[in-house]
C-alpha cells in the first residue's frame, strides 16, 4: 500500500480499536470460515460493518439506479434518528464501520451529520457516499467527525457526467469537492478521507485518464475506477464499456441467438456479507445486504425488535444455509459483487500531512481554460447521445413507472441476469463431434 492508504488504516485503527471489536471481528472471520468448510451456518458475534441507511430518496435520476429510475418497491422515507440511534447503541460495542448510504443521497436527510457525530462520538468509523450535491457548509461536514466520503463522479465534463447522473450539475460536484479539501486544510483535519469514485460507463471510458489527472488537482485522497452494474440485457449496448477489462461482466451468446451477460467468475456457494455486513433501511426494515433493494427477504425490524435478535433468528440462520448449498438460485445473488473485482483501478493521491507547517492555501478556483475544446471522436460523441435518450424516466404512479421499466429492477422484477449454465448455446451432435475433433488435431 502506498502512503496514504497506510495513512487511512492508521487513522480508523486509532479511532476505532477497542479489544471488545477486535475479539468480535475474531469470532465472526471464524465461524464465517468453519461455515463455508462445513457448509453449514455458524455465526458467532455481531457483524463488524453495518450498512445504515439514512434514506431512499435521491435528488438525481439515474437510469441503473432503481431510486432514480422510479422502480425502487419501497416507499420513499427518512430514518427516524430515536431508530438510528438504538441500532448504534446496540452495536457500537461489536462494530468497527458504518457505513451511511444505500438507496438514496445521504446528505439530504435533515438530521444527517448529526447522525455521523452519533457514531464518531462512539469510536465508529463512517463512510458516507453522495453525489456531492448537498456539500454547503464543508467546515460542518469536517467537525462532524465523518472517517471517508466518497463522492461519484461519472464523468470529466457535463455532457458526460449528466448522460447518466440526470439532473447532475458537474461545476457544483467539483465546487464542493475543492471547498471540502479547502476546509481540510484550514481546519488542519485529516479526515474525512475523500474517495473520488468513477464508475466507468461506455460514454465515459475515454476520460479515465483524464479524471485521474483532475483527481489530484481537486485534492481529493483517492481516485477509484469502478466498473458500472447493469440489471437486463438490454442495458450491454447502452452502458458496457467496448473494453472487456472495464466491465465485471460476460456476455456470452444465448441460445436464444441473442447477448446475454453474466458475472465473469460464477457464483461461488458463500457470501462474507452475511456475517460480516447486513443492512439496515430507513424504516427500519433489516435486509441480508445491500442487494435485496426492496428487502424481499425480510430478517426483522428495529425498533420493533433488537438487532440480535434478527441476526441470530432461525430466519437468517436458513438464509444463509440457502447460500451455502446454492447461491445461484438468488437472482440478485447473480447480479451480486460479492467475490469478484468491481474496481478497475484504485490510485491514491497523496497529500501533504495537515498537521505539517505549510503556507496558507488559497481556496480560488483556477481560471477557466482558455485552450480550444478538442474535436470529439464520434463514436464517443454516438456513445454519449445513446445514454443520454436512454431509459427517459416516466411519469404516472410509481406502479406505472415501475411496469414501464421492466428491467431495470431486475432484482425484483424478475428480469435480471440468468445463471451462466443457461447461457451457452445448445450443443447439436455435429458441433460435439467438431469440438472432438478439433481436440484430436
Amino acid at each position: 500500500m502506498r502512503g496514504s492508504a497506510v495513512r487511512a488504516h492508521w487513522l480508523m485503527l486509532r479511532k476505532t480499536f477497542r479489544v471488545t471489536r477486535a475479539w468480535n471481528a475474531l469470532k465472526i472471520g471464524l465461524s464465517y470460515g468453519i461455515s463455508v468448510l462445513l457448509r453449514r451456518p455458524v455465526v458467532w458475534g455481531l457483524p463488524p460493518t453495518v450498512m445504515i441507511e439514512p434514506t431512499n430518496v435521491c435528488n438525481l435520476r439515474c437510469p441503473l439506479c432503481p431510486t432514480g429510475a422510479g422502480t425502487l418497491g419501497r416507499p420513499g422515507r427518512f430514518m427516524p434518528f430515536d431508530t438510528y440511534c438504538a441500532v448504534i447503541d446496540e452495536l457500537q460495542q461489536s462494530a468497527v464501520v458504518v457505513l451511511l448510504w444505500n438507496q438514496g443521497e445521504s446528505f439530504m436527510h435533515p438530521q444527517f451529520l448529526p447522525m455521523v457525530r452519533y457514531a464518531s462520538d462512539r469510536a465508529l468509523w463512517t463512510w458516507a457516499s453522495t453525489n456531492g450535491h448537498f456539500l454547503p457548509d464543508p467546515d460542518a461536514v469536517v467537525r462532524s467527525g465523518l472517517g471517508t466520503l466518497v463522492v461519484s463522479l461519472d464523468g470529466a465534463s457535463q455532457a458526460t457526467y449528466e448522460a447518466y447522473r440526470r439532473g447532475g450539475d458537474f461545476a457544483k460536484v467539483v465546487e464542493g469537492l475543492r471547498a471540502l479539501a479547502a476546509a481540510k486544510r484550514r481546519l488542519r483535519s485529516a479526515t474525512p478521507l475523500i474517495h473520488l469514485q468513477f464508475i466507468v460507463m461506455r460514454h465515459n471510458e475515454h476520460e479515465v485518464p483524464t479524471i485521474a489527472s483532475l483527481a489530484a488537482q481537486w485534492g481529493v485522497d483517492r481516485l477509484t475506477v469502478k466498473t458500472a452494474m447493469i440489471y437486463d440485457d438490454a442495458d450491454i449496448g447502452v452502458w458496457l464499456p467496448r473494453d472487456p477489462r472495464h466491465r465485471r461482466y460476460r456476455v456470452v451468446p444465448g441460445a436464444d441467438g441473442r447477448p446475454h451477460f453474466a458475472m465473469k467468475h460464477g457464483y461461488k456457494n458463500r457470501c462474507k456479507r452475511l456475517w460480516a455486513q447486513p443492512v439496515v433501511n430507513a424504516g427500519g426494515e433489516i435486509a441480508v445486504c445491500c442487494f435485496d433493494k426492496d428487502v424481499d427477504f425480510p430478517m426483522g425490524a428495529v425498533p420493533d425488535g433488537s438487532f440480535r435478535q434478527a441476526w441470530t433468528s432461525e430466519r437468517f440462520r436458513a438464509f444463509r444455509q440457502s447460500i451455502l448449498l446454492n447461491r445461484s438460485r438468488y437472482e440478485m445473488c447473480r447480479n451480486c459483487g460479492e467475490g469478484v473485482k468491481l474496481n478497475v483501478a484504485r490510485r491514491d493521491v497523496p497529500l501533504p500531512d495537515s498537521s505539517r507547517r505549510r503556507r496558507p492555501a488559497t481556496d480560488q478556483t483556477p481560471p477557466p481554460d482558455d485552450r480550444p475544446t478538442p474535436e470529439v471522436d464520434p463514436d464517443v460523441a454516438r456513445a454519449i447521445e445513446t445514454a443520454a435518450r436512454s431509459r427517459e424516466r416516466p411519469g404516472g404512479s410509481r406502479p406505472a413507472r415501475r411496469a414501464g421499466r421492466t428491467g431495470v429492477a431486475g432484482m425484483s422484477l424478475g428480469q435480471g441476469p440468468r445463471p451462466i449454465e443457461d447461457l451457452r448455446p445448445r450443443r447439436t451432435v455435429l458441433g460435439r463431434l467438431a469440438s472432438w475433433r478439433g481436440r484430436w488435431r
